[in-house]
């Protein structure tokens, strides 16, 4: 039997939370960066994915920071809608449990 008890610790949450974040920061970057190029680029699913995940601080600083996907209206409202919808979610589980 798994004890998540070990797993979901307030260390390994905010280690997790600093990682998704990081790399939602680094697919916007990588992702402008072959838009430069022309080159191959990250799928869009894969962005939100990311911020659903939890990366949405991450993918919306990337964002603004590289201006990448700024002028897509899906981007702009979306990621900080997941997010607000995460925190809400969140807060409502600490509250109710």
């Amino acid at each position: 039997m798994i004890n998540f008890d070990n797993i979901f610790t307030i260390r390994n949450i905010v280690i997790y939370l600093l990682a998704i974040n990081l790399f939602g920061f680094f697919i916007m970057w990588y992702d402008k960066k072959k838009a430069k190029m022309g080159q191959w680029r990250i799928q869009e699913k894969t962005i939100f994915i990311v911020t659903a995940l939890g990366g949405g601080f991450g993918t919306i600083a990337g964002m603004y920071k590289f201006r990448h996907k700024t002028q897509k209206l899906n981007f702009t409202i979306g990621l900080p809608l997941i997010t607000i919808l995460e925190i809400i979610g969140v807060i409502y589980y600490i509250f109710t449990h």
